[in-house]
Protein backbone atom coordinates (compact mmCIF):
# COMPACT_ATOMS: atom_id res chain seq x y z
CA UNK A 1 0.00 0.00 0.00
CA UNK A 2 1.32 3.40 -0.96
CA UNK A 3 1.66 5.97 1.77
CA UNK A 4 -0.56 9.02 1.28
CA UNK A 5 1.03 12.09 -0.23
CA UNK A 6 0.68 14.69 2.48
CA UNK A 7 2.31 18.06 2.34
CA UNK A 8 3.05 19.95 5.52
CA UNK A 9 4.40 23.45 5.99
CA UNK A 10 7.89 22.70 4.67
CA UNK A 11 6.58 20.60 1.78
CA UNK A 12 3.63 22.81 0.88
CA UNK A 13 4.75 23.57 -2.68
CA UNK A 14 6.65 20.48 -3.80
CA UNK A 15 3.99 18.66 -5.82
CA UNK A 16 2.03 19.75 -8.89
CA UNK A 17 -1.22 19.61 -6.88
CA UNK A 18 0.25 21.71 -4.07
CA UNK A 19 1.49 24.24 -6.67
CA UNK A 20 -2.06 24.64 -7.96
CA UNK A 21 -3.27 25.92 -4.58
CA UNK A 22 -0.74 28.76 -4.42
CA UNK A 23 -2.30 32.16 -5.00
CA UNK A 24 -5.27 34.31 -4.17
CA UNK A 25 -8.80 33.15 -4.94
CA UNK A 26 -12.10 35.10 -5.09
CA UNK A 27 -15.34 33.55 -3.86
CA UNK A 28 -17.63 32.65 -6.77
CA UNK A 29 -20.39 30.82 -4.91
CA UNK A 30 -21.26 29.07 -1.69
CA UNK A 31 -24.27 26.82 -1.11
CA UNK A 32 -25.38 28.60 2.06
CA UNK A 33 -28.55 30.72 1.84
CA UNK A 34 -27.89 32.33 5.24
CA UNK A 35 -25.10 34.37 3.62
CA UNK A 36 -27.38 35.97 1.04
CA UNK A 37 -27.37 35.55 -2.74
CA UNK A 38 -23.91 37.01 -3.44
CA UNK A 39 -21.50 36.83 -0.49
CA UNK A 40 -17.96 38.04 -1.13
CA UNK A 41 -14.74 36.47 0.02
CA UNK A 42 -11.11 35.73 -0.56
CA UNK A 43 -8.83 32.81 0.27
CA UNK A 44 -5.04 32.83 -0.03
CA UNK A 45 -2.49 30.02 -0.02
CA UNK A 46 1.19 30.95 -0.04
CA UNK A 47 4.44 29.15 -0.83
CA UNK A 48 5.42 28.88 2.85
CA UNK A 49 2.33 26.83 3.73
CA UNK A 50 0.25 29.64 5.21
CA UNK A 51 -3.36 30.44 4.38
CA UNK A 52 -6.09 32.92 5.26
CA UNK A 53 -9.76 33.22 4.38
CA UNK A 54 -12.50 35.83 4.79
CA UNK A 55 -16.12 35.62 3.70
CA UNK A 56 -18.67 38.39 4.25
CA UNK A 57 -22.40 37.78 3.70
CA UNK A 58 -24.46 39.62 1.13
CA UNK A 59 -26.92 40.94 3.70
CA UNK A 60 -27.42 44.45 5.03
CA UNK A 61 -25.07 45.23 7.91
CA UNK A 62 -25.51 48.42 9.91
CA UNK A 63 -22.60 50.60 10.99
CA UNK A 64 -21.77 50.59 14.70
CA UNK A 65 -23.37 53.45 16.61
CA UNK A 66 -20.11 54.18 18.47
CA UNK A 67 -16.47 53.12 18.55
CA UNK A 68 -17.33 49.97 20.52
CA UNK A 69 -20.25 47.91 19.20
CA UNK A 70 -23.09 46.90 21.46
CA UNK A 71 -23.57 43.14 21.88
CA UNK A 72 -26.45 43.28 19.38
CA UNK A 73 -24.37 45.24 16.84
CA UNK A 74 -21.44 42.82 17.21
CA UNK A 75 -23.70 39.79 16.75
CA UNK A 76 -25.32 41.30 13.65
CA UNK A 77 -21.92 42.23 12.17
CA UNK A 78 -20.47 38.73 12.67
CA UNK A 79 -23.48 36.67 11.60
CA UNK A 80 -22.54 34.83 8.42
CA UNK A 81 -18.90 35.97 8.49
CA UNK A 82 -15.95 33.62 8.24
CA UNK A 83 -12.42 34.76 8.97
CA UNK A 84 -9.47 32.62 9.97
CA UNK A 85 -5.77 32.04 9.28
CA UNK A 86 -3.10 29.43 9.84
CA UNK A 87 -1.15 26.87 7.88
CA UNK A 88 -2.35 24.18 5.51
CA UNK A 89 -1.47 20.67 4.43
CA UNK A 90 -2.63 18.63 1.44
CA UNK A 91 -3.45 14.92 1.35
CA UNK A 92 -3.44 14.10 -2.35
CA UNK A 93 -4.58 10.50 -1.77
CA UNK A 94 -7.75 11.64 0.03
CA UNK A 95 -8.10 14.81 -2.12
CA UNK A 96 -8.30 16.93 1.02
CA UNK A 97 -6.73 20.15 2.20
CA UNK A 98 -6.53 20.74 5.93
CA UNK A 99 -6.53 24.29 7.22
CA UNK A 100 -4.65 24.22 10.52
CA UNK A 101 -6.51 27.18 11.99
CA UNK A 102 -4.43 29.23 14.42
CA UNK A 103 -6.81 32.19 14.77
CA UNK A 104 -10.50 32.44 14.00
CA UNK A 105 -13.24 35.02 14.44
CA UNK A 106 -15.17 32.06 15.92
CA UNK A 107 -13.08 31.09 18.97
CA UNK A 108 -14.65 27.62 19.02
CA UNK A 109 -13.28 26.78 15.57
CA UNK A 110 -9.53 26.91 16.20
CA UNK A 111 -7.88 23.68 15.08
CA UNK A 112 -8.09 21.60 11.91
CA UNK A 113 -10.71 22.33 9.26
CA UNK A 114 -10.71 19.66 6.54
CA UNK A 115 -12.10 20.23 3.04
CA UNK A 116 -12.30 17.95 0.04
CA UNK A 117 -10.89 19.75 -2.98
CA UNK A 118 -11.49 19.57 -6.71
CA UNK A 119 -9.88 21.71 -9.38
CA UNK A 120 -11.93 22.79 -12.39
CA UNK A 121 -9.40 23.74 -15.02
CA UNK A 122 -6.57 26.00 -13.87
CA UNK A 123 -8.64 28.80 -12.40
CA UNK A 124 -11.44 27.23 -10.32
CA UNK A 125 -11.15 25.48 -6.98
CA UNK A 126 -14.07 23.75 -5.30
CA UNK A 127 -13.82 23.11 -1.55
CA UNK A 128 -16.36 20.94 0.27
CA UNK A 129 -16.57 20.43 4.04
CA UNK A 130 -16.47 16.75 5.00
CA UNK A 131 -19.42 17.15 7.35
CA UNK A 132 -21.89 18.73 4.89
CA UNK A 133 -22.96 19.02 1.27
CA UNK A 134 -21.95 22.69 1.03
CA UNK A 135 -19.85 23.51 -2.02
CA UNK A 136 -17.62 26.56 -2.03
CA UNK A 137 -16.29 27.64 -5.42
CA UNK A 138 -13.27 29.92 -5.73
CA UNK A 139 -11.78 31.55 -8.83
CA UNK A 140 -8.09 32.41 -9.09
CA UNK A 141 -7.36 36.14 -9.13
CA UNK A 142 -4.86 36.96 -11.86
Amino acid sequence: MRSPRRHALGDAVKSDIAQRFIGTWRLVSIDDPTRGPHPIGIIMYDTTGHMAVQVIPDTPRAKFSGTVPSPEEARAALTGCTAYFGTYSIDETASTVTHHCEGNVDPGRVGDIVRRYQFEGNDRLRLMPLESQVRIVWERIK
